[in-house]
């Protein structure tokens, strides 16, 4: 995956319109180094799309969109044998976000539970 796959990953899993990324984008104006200008709606619609070069300028923006940090924009996760790509999950990063009010005896327990989990699933049984 590379960073315009990531981009539309992240816009389809948080039910963002490409015209709707492009008019937020451009709402922040973001200024094109080269120029000084602030990139057109068709011009965000061909980063989208891949058919021009996205600017590095722009990841602070993109990801001020989007509501990630720059560095997940850069993160392009394994999908495991199931097929199911876990990293990218929207349910899985909510949980981790959530991860952080749990308390210590808590974290334990759901350890252990999720490596009992793993166990059944390294034994090839379906849970």
């Amino acid at each position: 995956m590379n960073i315009i796959e990531k981009i539309n990953f992240l816009l389809q899993e948080k039910s963002i319109s490409k015209k709707e990324f492009a008019r937020r984008m451009r709402k922040l104006e973001p200024r094109l180094l080269a120029s000084g200008d602030i990139p057109s709606e068709q011009t965000i619609y061909r980063y989208l799309n891949g058919s021009r070069e996205l600017k590095v300028e722009l990841i602070p923006c993109i990801a001020e969109v989007l509501g990630v940090n720059e560095q997940e924009l850069f993160s392009f996760d394994i999908e495991y044998s199931s097929g199911y790509n876990y990293k990218q999950s929207k349910e899985i990063r909510e949980i981790l976000e959530l991860l952080q009010y749990l308390p210590n005896g808590g974290i334990a327990k759901l350890k252990e539970q999720l490596l009992n989990y793993k166990k059944l699933y390294d034994e090839g049984l379906k849970v």
